[in-house]
């Protein structure tokens, strides 16, 4: 790369963006202006159908510069000026060379690109959060299923259906569920002691 290559001018202007407005020279300003107008009029070129007749599908001219701008950083460079509130100054320049970039493309077309992408990033995601949702539920049901070592003294109360109680209603069961194997109707009665002498033998 010679004294006068682009990638020079580039690489200045790389190293003079982040400086600070007031540090910069006459010339810093003007090299900045010329770069821009420089990138501005290289995509300002129209395209040469004669030129260009390649493979469906084959990369244009304008679409390979547009890669070799992302590939330099340019673009980067063009949303910092953008963005920056210093920067200011270079805001129509920018202006137009996004707008050149987006030359051969129609809103529809793109808006349409961008959704497409957006749908199948969301179905992507969807599908992500529900086998992570259905690992959680998992887990939190393995989880239950296992009696810790050590419980609250409360133990609830639940009904027993279809087992009666004495009259009517449904046997009230004041044990944990764990304990409901056990369960017999005799269950908290103090069983009487027989003499030895009337046990069967």
């Amino acid at each position: 790369a010679g004294p006068g290559s682009p990638w020079v001018s580039w690489g200045a202007l790389t190293a003079l963006s982040p400086q600070d407005w007031e540090q910069r020279q006459e010339e810093d300003t003007l090299l900045i202006e010329r770069i821009l107008l420089l990138v501005r009029n290289v995509l300002h070129i129209p395209p040469d159908p004669v030129e260009e007749q390649g493979v469906d599908g084959d990369a244009s001219v304008h679409d390979r510069v547009l890669w070799v701008l992302h590939i330099s950083g340019m673009d980067d460079l063009l949303k910092f000026l953008a963005s920056a509130q210093v920067e200011q100054q270079w805001a129509l320049h920018v202006l137009e060379i996004i707008s050149l970039m987006f030359r051969d493309q129609s809103p529809e077309e793109l808006a349409a690109l961008g959704q497409g992408q957006a749908a199948a990033e969301h179905g992507e995601d969807t599908r992500e959060l529900e086998t992570l949702r259905q690992r959680e539920l998992a887990e939190k049901r393995a989880r239950a299923l296992q009696r810790p070592s050590r419980h609250s003294r409360f133990g609830g109360s639940y009904l027993l259906q279809g087992l009666k109680a004495i009259g009517d209603r449904d046997v009230v069961f004041h044990k944990g569920l764990h304990n409901l194997k056990s369960y017999s109707h005799d269950l908290g009665k103090e069983t009487r002691r027989v003499p030895r002498r009337r046990q069967a033998a």
